[in-house]
């Protein structure tokens, strides 16, 4: 491995998360496509082995997590050791496992984004989350419930309700459809949520746009197809409907997203969720499990 360059660091990698973006990279069916030769992963944490001259936020020994390298590159971290840009490096607290260091990067920085920088949530307010179980959905309970909100997530299992429940969410239901919408409303008293955070929005939501109070605001994280909607409900509620992709932001946005999920880190508001954990060399597996859905929580890969 090379000498890191001036603002670059090397890392002795410990874990990686996997995300469903990777999969998809891997398989060539992603938007953007890697250069080969191509190491897959996004997410890791390690600790400093080498920083280069005008590091300044890490220093050698530092127990870190990288978050969210540019898609596309060549280096990853499903490996024993990277060279990354110093600016995507951020220490973790003594009481974050090398395994939840993992499992921060692109879920915890899209879970931030989605709660504090698309849905602006409040204190008092009601944060629906359709879809709660998984690596970004557990974050966005926690930093939901930080921010004072009251939270009702969903999810499709007793084991991912359970996890929901332990994240801090208020009420825990199975995934809503036309037909059980009322379940939402009889937790809320009556009343339909301010934020809706969607994860799957081709089957959800039409079903969203029914349920949203007034100028409420749904962001939509996942999606895989396509729905109808009337828009004629976006008009009554005057709600706002918001996308949201983690690669849209500049660098700036970056480094506040990644300052922001580390406060909560430290004040033990965070604490990501590993939902299993394959060695390296079943990495295969943990690609077929992430796209599968087969575990809640995140899926990591043990590096060393």
């Amino acid at each position: 491995m090379h000498t890191p360059a001036e603002n670059e660091v090397l890392i002795n990698l410990y874990a990686a998360g996997v995300n469903p973006s990777d999969v998809y990279t891997s398989t060539g069916t992603y938007a953007i496509k890697p250069n080969l030769p191509y190491t897959p992963g996004l997410d890791g944490a390690g600790i400093v082995e080498k920083i280069g001259e005008h590091v300044t936020n890490v220093k050698v020994g530092d127990r870190v997590f990288i978050a969210s390298l540019p898609n596309g590159k060549a280096t990853g971290t499903l490996a024993q050791q990277i060279v990354c840009e110093g600016r995507f490096v951020h220490p973790i607290p003594q009481h974050i496992s090398f395994e939840q260091g993992a499992a921060l990067g692109v879920p915890a920085l899209t879970a931030y984004r989605a709660v504090v920088g698309r849905a602006n949530v409040q204190s008092g307010q009601t944060v629906f989350i359709h879809g709660a179980s998984g690596a970004v959905g557990l974050q966005a309970v926690q930093i939901a419930k930080a921010l004072g909100a009251k939270v009702i997530g969903t999810a499709s299992r007793d084991s991912g309700k359970q996890l929901v429940k332990e994240a801090g969410a208020d009420v825990v239901l199975d995934h809503i459809k036309e037909e059980t919408m009322n379940a939402v409303l009889e937790a809320n008293d009556g009343k339909g949520p301010d934020v809706i955070i969607e994860f799957l929005a081709n089957e959800n939501l039409q079903t969203d746009l029914q349920i949203i109070a007034k100028h409420g605001v749904i962001v939509i994280v996942g999606n895989r197809g396509e729905i109808e909607i009337n828009p004629r409900l976006i008009m009554q509620k005057e709600c706002d409907v918001r996308g949201m992709v983690l690669f849209n932001v500049s660098a700036k946005e970056h480094q506040e997203l990644i300052h922001g999920v580390a406060k909560l880190l430290e004040s033990e508001q965070l604490k990501p969720v590993v939902g299993y954990s394959y060695p390296l060399e079943q990495a295969g597996k943990a690609f077929d499990a992430v796209i599968k859905g087969e575990h809640n929580g995140k899926v990591v890969v043990i590096t060393q």
